[in-house]
């Protein structure tokens, strides 16, 4: 039996290593919601609310995600009895549109706060399989190919096993064509579009095509299955949906109009692990691999994807890269490694996610915070 008897909201400001520049916006600095979760017991969890500071990935943000989880969510978990954590997402859910970002933010804490009740690791608890995760990059949007394909032999030395480039249109075949020549054709590679082309642009997108990429993802807008089919139509490369896949059903419509061949399963943007594992198996049983992305998160938030990750469909590298590709120091101890083989480790022998919070670095950086429960919102 979960009851969560208390939810401390915490929001950290931790500055990026270097500004990471998609087609909609330049982030240098994340504002990152945590979720510290007790139940009666005194058994403590964790999870990330990876809503970004503006509406550009979706249309939440981390203050609207506050506001959620203040006012609709926490309320349906704290001091109520629930059954097992794959039964909180159904609780979250019911009667409350969107907000899945703050949806997963409190799910996720309640799973990890599950698996430390029955001392089991977090992969254990969804039902993982692997005890290594194969690791990719993403390479933000570069000033030019050569400073792109400089990035791109960077991460292949230092062991990736797919990278990642974002493009944008101005930024696309010629600086994927650079990275494909200098490193040759046996290096997997993608793109990322994050919504920026339409389907005017199909012609200059089937230029990719020459250049036997793993996947383009999320080349059209977010809510366009149908354009997405017409696309995938057109190109012999597959399709990966990012943004388009909010939850089952939406994976489910993808296979049938055939609007993509892959599917990036970012747990936050799906509402958290119970309907990823929806996704994943309505996947699985289509023969649709799936992968596990990125959304700029803390040591915590990639412990919640790691678990995620190994579940037997996640059969392409993840968006799983450790600690120090984004933060000059992290908030959790271990921080997480990539061995030589481009491989991150499930931890497997700990409970929970795996990673211990460091407090003292997690207090430093907080610049609000509000407990919800035993002493009912009320800024700590």
């Amino acid at each position: 039996m979960l009851r969560i008897e208390q939810i401390v909201l915490r929001e950290i400001r931790l500055p990026l290593k270097e500004p990471f520049r998609i087609s909609s916006g330049v982030v240098s600095e994340r504002r990152i919601g945590l979720l510290e979760l007790t139940d009666g017991d005194g058994v403590t969890g964790w999870s990330e609310c990876v809503a970004g500071e503006q509406p550009n990935y979706s249309p939440e943000t981390i203050d609207t995600a506050w506001h959620a989880i203040r006012e609709w969510l926490a309320p349906r978990v704290v001091s109520q009895s629930i059954e097992h954590a794959d039964r909180v997402f159904a609780t979250l859910d019911a009667n409350v549109r969107g907000h899945n970002m703050a949806k997963a933010a409190v799910e996720m804490g309640c799973w990890d706060v599950a698996a430390r009740q029955r001392s089991v690791s977090l992969s254990r608890m969804l039902g993982g399989t692997r005890d290594r995760v194969a690791t990719g990059i993403s390479i933000g949007i570069q000033s030019s190919p050569a400073a792109l394909v400089q990035r791109a032999k960077s991460a292949f030395d230092q062991g990736y096993r797919k990278i990642k480039m974002k493009i944008q249109p101005g930024a696309d075949v010629e600086y994927v064509r650079a990275v494909r020549d200098a490193l040759g054709p046996a290096v997997h590679l993608m793109v990322d579009a994050n919504s920026a082309y339409t389907i005017a642009d199909a012609d200059d997108l089937a230029r990719l095509d020459a250049f036997d990429l793993i996947m383009l993802e999320q080349p059209l807008g977010r809510d366009d299955l149908v354009r997405h089919a017409e696309l995938q139509r057109r190109l012999a490369t597959p399709i990966c949906l990012d943004e388009s896949i909010t939850d089952v059903d939406r994976a489910e419509d993808m296979i049938a109009l055939k609007s993509g061949r892959i599917i990036n399963i970012k747990p936050g943007r799906v509402g958290g692990f119970t309907p990823s594992r929806a996704i994943h198996d309505v996947c699985q049983r289509n023969a649709v691999p799936v992968w596990c992305g990125g959304m700029l998160e803390s040591g915590i938030g990639r412990g919640h994807n790691v678990a995620l990750a190994s579940l037997p469909n996640f059969s392409l590298p993840g968006d799983l890269s450790p600690s120090s590709r984004y933060w000059a120091r992290d908030i959790v101890t271990p921080e997480w490694t990539m061995d030589d083989d481009g491989m991150v480790h499930v931890p497997l022998d700990r409970p929970g996610i795996g990673v211990s919070v460091n407090m003292d670095r997690v207090d430093d950086l907080t610049v609000r915070s509000e407990r919800l429960g035993r002493v009912s919102a009320v800024a700590v």
